[in-house]
């Protein structure tokens, strides 16, 4: 199923009369709509007074550039499909981000991102960036995505970081869309996307649909979401030292997940308290949360890979 589309019809776990529905174990992205979902939702919250509407604001225009890209560079080649089954079958994500060969469609999205944001009136650093990125060679810009992909690159390349990031959000994201979801299947390690083997960057606790209260992870690199038991621990996989944190005043629908067993936490959206939340936004937009829970003692699961430094 495609995010964004018609609710799963799923099937029936036991009797039909008194079982329930089996949520879907994964909901593969639809290019067309996931960065432009991401924006709107970046655009509210930026109008809300936030104390960080001008940044929240500059990423919703990276966002809605992200949306051009996606939606309008030229069809990629198409995926073997039966190396998609072989990695399947050997429990391999077939899109692995360490492995994965990319096309050079990925460096023309990156292009498309830069023409697009030059068009706005961005904040100086910013302007400074693109113009840099305009300067690097294809070499330097190949293995920039290397590192980033492999987590391997310096606290100095942290701006040119957000932009290759965001070219690798939308070249992923894309080859995910042209997956067929009854294809995959959930990883032994079930804190890792099973497309491209990346770590969420939230969780979303379901509100509606067939089986309402379902807990997705939504993949920070290729947008895919997957189901993952509720009340464990995404990290380590306990569940018996967990507890929701959030800010006093904020939003409800905004929960950090600690654990006491590794030290770790994870953002959690709850649509119950919200039905407009959005994995990406929404994390981006309560890093208030981030900063209380991580001086309190707990390590984030995994960094947004559009705020990989501060």
């Amino acid at each position: 199923m495609k995010q964004g589309g018609a609710p799963p019809t799923g099937k029936w776990v036991g009797s039909p009369q008194g079982g329930v529905t089996a949520p879907d174990p994964v909901l593969l992205p639809d290019p067309a709509t996931r960065f432009a979902a991401t924006a709107a939702r970046l655009r509210v919250l930026a109008d809300k007074q936030h104390p960080m509407a001008t940044w929240l604001a500059f990423m919703g225009q990276l966002s809605e550039a992200q949306h051009r890209a996606a939606t309008t560079l030229p069809p990629m080649a198409a995926i073997d499909l039966s190396l998609v089954d072989q990695s399947v079958a050997a429990r391999i994500p077939p899109l692995a981000a360490d492995g994965h060969h990319r096309n050079s469609a990925w460096r023309d999205g990156l292009a498309m991102l830069l023409d697009t944001l030059e068009a706005h009136d961005l904040p100086e650093p910013a302007v400074a960036l693109g113009a840099h990125m305009r300067t690097r060679s294809t070499n330097d810009i190949e293995d920039l995505a290397d590192g980033f992909l492999r987590g391997t690159l310096s606290v100095n390349e942290a701006g040119a970081a957000l932009y290759v990031a965001a070219a690798l959000q939308v070249y992923f994201t894309r080859l995910a869309g042209s997956l067929k979801a009854d294809s995959l299947r959930l990883l032994p390690q079930r804190g890792l996307c099973p497309c491209c083997g990346s770590t969420p960057v939230s969780g979303l606790i379901t509100a509606s649909g067939a089986t309402p209260g379902t807990r997705y992870l939504y993949c920070s690199l290729c947008s895919t979401a997957w189901n993952h038991v509720r009340a464990v621990c995404i990290t380590c996989e306990s569940s018996g030292k967990l507890s929701l944190k959030g800010v006093e005043g904020g939003s409800s629908a905004v929960q950090a997940e600690t654990c006491d067993d590794c030290q770790t936490y994870a953002k959690m959206l709850y649509q119950s308290k919200d039905t407009k939340v959005d994995p990406f936004a929404d994390d981006l937009a309560s890093l208030g949360l981030d900063i209380m829970v991580s001086e309190a003692g707990w390590a984030r699961h995994a960094p947004n890979p559009l705020l990989l430094v501060g």
